[in-house]
């Protein structure tokens, strides 16, 4: 070989790199430890000693790399004595440095998570945060969100905040309900995102909470009862439960608190001058006791199917859910006052005029009132805490144009001014004081057109139609605004998105959706 190849420029020097030099070295370390070979810092805790190297703790502990690089006391002294942590979490924290792995359970956890947050083990931390929040329990989930909030630990504080609101009503039978202070109940019970089936629920709990220590609590009875919903209970509750309670009945603050209440439902022509956030119903997000139904639909084989999924958002998983008792695809769905209703739809032979409803209290479907037509390719939307509308559809032989409403509070129909269009597969939905009725077609052609109905005159009025004519479309309010998404225009199906300003009476095009999508569903969890 010519020495010069040697030489050449490109072949100077090679750069060679053990893979597994790491991986190997930590083990060995953790052993020179175990034999007490080379340690020059010692641990004390309480009674107990734990023997280290400082460059290995410098590098795998943020607190001890301070320490022993910022010229502080500890970094001359041989022995420093801890504070702040229990001796187990340390040991099991010094090992972690040298392994990479901490054994997390329900006995440890606790004093890990502490330890890690005094050593700034900033993973190890979030490792516990996770564990204790795989384990929520409505009996312990109080506990931890304390424990969480005396580390100032974000995550698992919302995280726990969640889980009270989700499940209020189990969390408040719970020992650590009853054992809280003050202010801590109120800042859980003033909460809009609490999901319960009803207020009742929060005066029961309110209710049990104050005799628990009647002597003390009491006292607290005027503004705990403030935070209470008091106008959203039934007027039955009211009288029966909430009138004859003797705490509140020898209270003047508490009897004024419930003259609000019963004025609400006795004079509902004056509810716009008492309007707070007691009259505003909790959770107001449009959904059935926090979670997402799949109502009916089409297999893949074209057929009617009757079955019910239902998607909790916390534990991240579907279930099946009760069945409904008839076939419904092309099915509109509703929620209001709690309870979810199906209003006709596709049984695979005929158009449906049926109803049907579902409380999430006793996992029931049961019929309810029919309506005058049969609809599918149906939209419907809710308007206030009574009032459903029904609007066009197909019956079989044509779209149409017809509007029904339903009263849930007594269980009635009535039929209101027709829309100027026939609309099946159109989008409805609610805005303000106002239902608005957007595209559609009626069997010849696809519209473009929107109008809106005015429950206080009985009008449809048209207002600005879409940039795009569509049908089978998604619909949805969100910050005052109307948003239309994707459908069928008659040659494709769309991606393109439109969002209606009815202050400006002017439709703007927005970044279009990523794939496009006919017959799709839209939701929003704010108004």
């Amino acid at each position: 070989m010519d020495s010069s190849d040697l030489n050449s420029e490109d072949e100077r020097f090679v750069l060679f790199k053990q893979e597994d030099l790491f991986s190997e070295s930590f083990p060995l370390m953790k052993e020179i430890r175990r034999q007490g070979k080379l340690c020059d810092v010692t641990l004390k805790i309480e009674n107990q000693t734990f023997s280290a190297h400082r460059v290995v703790l410098a590098a795998t502990i943020p607190y001890f790399y301070a320490m022993f690089t910022h010229n502080m006391a500890e970094s001359r002294i041989k022995e420093i004595t801890m504070k702040e942590i229990e001796p187990q979490a340390l040991e099991s924290l010094i090992n972690f440095a040298y392994s990479g792995v901490v054994k997390i359970d329900n006995q440890n956890v606790q004093g890990l998570m502490v330890g890690a947050s005094f050593l700034q083990l900033t993973k190890v931390r979030e490792a516990c945060a996770d564990f204790l929040i795989s384990r929520f329990h409505p009996q312990n989930v109080l506990g931890i969100r304390h424990f969480a909030d005396s580390l100032s630990c974000t995550a698992l504080i919302t995280a726990a905040d969640k889980y009270i609101h989700h499940y209020f009503k189990e969390v408040s039978l719970s020992d650590d309900f009853l054992a809280l202070n003050f202010d801590e109940l109120i800042d859980i019970i003033r909460r809009d995102e609490l999901n319960v089936p009803n207020e009742e629920n929060i005066f029961e709990a309110c209710m049990k909470w104050v005799k628990f220590d009647q002597e003390t609590r009491s006292d607290y009875l005027p503004q705990v009862l403030a935070k209470i919903r008091l106008p959203l209970l039934s007027p039955q509750f009211l009288a029966d439960r909430v009138a004859t309670e003797e705490l509140i009945r020898t209270s003047l603050k508490c009897r004024d608190l419930l003259d609000e209440a019963k004025d609400f439902h006795l004079m509902p022509e004056r509810r716009a001058l008492v309007q707070s956030f007691r009259t505003r119903p909790r959770s107001e997000f449009g959904y059935v006791i926090g979670q997402m139904y799949a109502v009916g639909g089409l297999t893949k084989n074209g057929e009617s199917v009757s079955t019910v999924e239902i998607y909790d958002p916390l534990k991240k998983e579907w279930r099946m859910g009760e069945a409904m008792s008839m076939l419904r695809s092309r099915v509109g769905v509703a929620v209001t006052g709690g309870k979810l209703y199906a209003f006709g739809g596709f049984n695979g032979s005929e158009r449906l005029s049926t109803v049907e409803v579902y409380d999430s209290k006793t996992n029931t479907w049961s019929q309810g009132k029919a309506m005058a037509c049969k609809r599918s390719a149906v939209g419907v939307a809710a308007l206030g805490d009574d009032a459903i509308y029904v609007c066009g559809g197909y019956d079989g032989v044509t779209s149409l144009s017809t509007v029904e409403c339903y009263r849930p509070s007594t269980d009635t129909w009535s039929t209101v001014s027709p829309m100027q269009k026939y609309r099946s597969a159109g989008g409805v939905t609610s805005l303000g004081q106002y239902v608005y009725a957007l595209g559609g077609h009626d069997g010849l052609s696809i519209f473009d057109s929107v109008e809106r109905y005015d429950p206080a005159t009985n009008t449809w009025t048209k207002v600005k139609p879409m940039l795009n004519k569509r049908c089978r479309l998604g619909v949805a309010s969100l910050n005052g605004q109307i948003w239309a998404c994707g459908g069928y225009d008659g040659n494709s199906f769309l991606r393109s998105v439109e969002v209606y300003d009815p202050n400006k009476d002017t439709w703007t095009l927005v970044e279009p959706m990523n794939v496009k999508r006919s017959r799709v569903a839209l939701a929003a969890n704010v108004k």
